[in-house]
């Protein structure tokens, strides 16, 4: 086993997550390269050396130029706001060492497209979670397999109630296209849109600010969006995205229809996947509830009860054994950051869709 310097620019929500998983992810997967958990960067001295007291780093810094020139530091997690990701990562290329970027990769299309320059040759991951639970997994399996034939239809939406309340105050959230409905969640499902039916070709989409003001200001980025699309495999599909669907707490959900059969999955019963293949008798056909087990892909590692279950975290330690074998092995593992911006165009076009109230085909961008 050799131990790998790890350090984590951002300490708080997510960044906890893969301080978390970095500590956890040895002894989950036996993994040949384990982390150290060698610097956490957060905005003042007295937060960073918080959380090193609290997640187990060895050192602490205010100025993530200072962890990222780091000897120490041989691998980089960005865990910070978006609009930090860019110079983050082209300062860590530039000394070659690896980075993992959180979603989405950059606040712009041109971030991401930077970014994605400075990374050629080396290793580069963007943190997409949602998609890694054994479940999801599965489903992709299935689609790969042809167990649904033909993909003909995908229904996705990421919808939540955080700011469902009109009433809550305005914050950091409610300002910038980077923390709107189509920064923040949009990408997940986005994401899972493209892993799991494949690459857009074109589409249509509204994208609107119910709220317009909240106490405290004005809000400057969206609500909700929706859009429909065509998929280059020539599948249909529809999407929707929202931070004020009143009782939707992690509404990442999806429905495929293919030419055989159908998937439906949702993200708040995260741990079951319902198939229904057109095969089956007359009697007995309709949707059958799956739960995950052991059989199911990276659930084993976790836990060997089927049905027992596995959850958010272990999500994020997956992620961690990934970009692990890719700085182990020196290969890319999927989405690296081109699998980032190609989310990122998507983004883009349904926002310029918006705009002009037309179809608008991806290449374009």
């Amino acid at each position: 086993m050799t131990k790998v310097g790890i350090g984590i620019i951002g300490g708080g929500y997510m960044g906890k997550a893969h301080a978390v998983a970095m500590a956890a992810v040895g002894a989950v997967f036996n993994t040949a390269l384990r982390p150290h958990l060698e610097m956490v960067c957060a905005s003042s001295p007295a937060s960073a050396e918080r959380y090193r007291a609290a997640y187990g780093f060895a050192r602490a810094t205010d100025q993530w130029q200072v962890l990222v020139n780091d000897p120490a530091v041989e691998a980089i997690v960005i865990a910070s706001p978006q609009e930090t990701h860019r110079e983050i990562a082209e300062a860590a290329f530039a000394l070659n060492k690896p980075v993992f970027c959180e979603k989405p990769l950059g606040a712009s299309l041109e971030d991401s497209r930077a970014m994605v320059a400075a990374a050629q040759g080396q290793i580069s991951m963007t943190g997409f979670n949602y998609i890694r639970t054994p479940a999801s997994q599965f489903a992709r399996k299935l689609i790969a397999d042809g167990v649904i034939g033909d993909v003909t239809w995908f229904r996705g939406e990421h919808t939540e109630d955080f700011l469902a309340d009109p009433q809550f105050p305005a914050t950091w959230r409610t300002l910038g296209d980077a923390n709107g409905t189509m920064g923040d969640l949009a990408p997940h499902m986005i994401n899972a849109a493209l892993a799991l039916i494949g690459p857009i070709d074109r589409l249509i989409a509204e994208v609107e600010t119910v709220h317009t003001t909240r106490h405290g200001g004005e809000v400057t980025n969206d609500d909700h969006a929706q859009m429909m699309c065509r998929f280059g495999n020539g599948a249909m599909g529809q999407m929707y995205f929202s931070r004020i669907s009143h009782g939707r707490k992690m509404g990442y959900a999806y429905e495929i229809t293919g030419t055989k059969g159908a998937i439906k999955f949702d993200q708040e019963d995260q741990n079951a996947l319902w198939l229904y293949t057109a095969d089956e008798p007359e009697a007995t056909r309709g949707f059958r509830k799956i739960l995950t087990g052991p059989a199911h892909p990276d659930y084993a590692p976790f836990c060997q009860g089927p049905g027992h279950g596995t959850g958010y975290q272990d999500q994020i330690i997956i992620e961690a054994r990934d970009f692990l074998r890719a700085i182990e092995t020196k290969t890319p593992v999927w989405p690296t950051f081109e699998d980032g911006m190609a989310v990122n165009q998507v983004v883009a076009a349904a926002l310029q869709s918006s705009r002009a109230k037309t179809w608008v085909n991806i290449s374009s961008l």
